[in-house]
This record gives C-alpha cells, sequence and structure tokens, in this order.
C-alpha cells in the first residue's frame, strides 16, 4: 500500500497551470513544511515536501491556500527522474494529493501570525464560503 498523511504549513502559495490542448487538466503545485517529530543538534527540524494536486482540487488550493497556511493532505508518494540539460539524472519525489484540507481555524491562523483576528459578535472564527461558490468544492 502507498498512502501517505502529511500536515504541515505551505512555503509559498500553489502555483497553478493547465495542461495543454482545449480541456487542459488543471495542475497545482505547493510545498509543505512538515515538523519533525524528534529534534537533534545540528539538524534540520523540518522536511519539505513537494505536493501535486490535479483538477478541480488544484483550482481549490490555488484560490483557497497560500502561504504559512496549516493544510493536511493525504495521498500517494511517487517518484521518478529525469534527464536535465546538463545531460545529468535528477531524480525526483512527490505527493500525488488525493484529498486536502485546512488544518487550522482562521482565528488560529491570524493568532500564529501574532495578529488579532477582527471577528464579528457570535463569529466562531471559520471563513464563510460565498453564496455560489457550491460547484467549486472538491466536496459534498
Amino acid at each position: 500500500m502507498n498512502k501517505a498523511i502529511l500536515v504541515g504549513r505551505l512555503t509559498r502559495d500553489p502555483e497553478l497551470r493547465y495542461g495543454r490542448g482545449e480541456n487542459g487538466t488543471a495542475v497545482a503545485r505547493y510545498t509543505i513544511a512538515v515538523d519533525r517529530r524528534f529534534k537533534r543538534e545540528n539538524e534540520a527540524t523540518a522536511d519539505f515536501i513537494p505536493c501535486v494536486v490535479f483538477g478541480r482540487s488544484a483550482e481549490f488550493a490555488e484560490k483557497y491556500f497560500c502561504q504559512g497556511m496549516r493544510i493536511s493532505v493525504s495521498g500517494r508518494i511517487q517518484t521518478g527522474s529525469y534527464t536535465n540539460k546538463d545531460g545529468i539524472k535528477v531524480y525526483t519525489t512527490e505527493v500525488i494529493v488525493e484529498e486536502q484540507e485546512f488544518a487550522e481555524s482562521r482565528s488560529e491562523r491570524e493568532a500564529s501570525k501574532g495578529e488579532t483576528p477582527e471577528m464579528m459578535p457570535g463569529s466562531d472564527g471559520f471563513m464563510n464560503i460565498p453564496d455560489g461558490i457550491d460547484d467549486e468544492l472538491p466536496f459534498n
């Protein structure tokens, strides 16, 4: 079984591109920084995992995810290789995302940035979904 589940913070905003042709598939790429469980002296404290997501989920990621946001993803690990322009073989490893979701509320995110959330009375700190967006969401 090939299954990866990760929780981390986006290192930058997702990058969205479309495949060739009239009905080109949306492809988003992003990297998440995942903290290591045990920290050792003179060693990195996080791993930076490249992720790729396709279709409507890619468009969702580009629209709603941003740098520093804590997200969770699940998918499969895929390895590959190619020869670069200098003739050197480059090996790749990335997570092909099958599911992605927010891993913190808006108020938690703003608090982690050191800001005070602007909350309306009775607000629970979660972002309201705009009207008419139901068709764009990758879940029911």
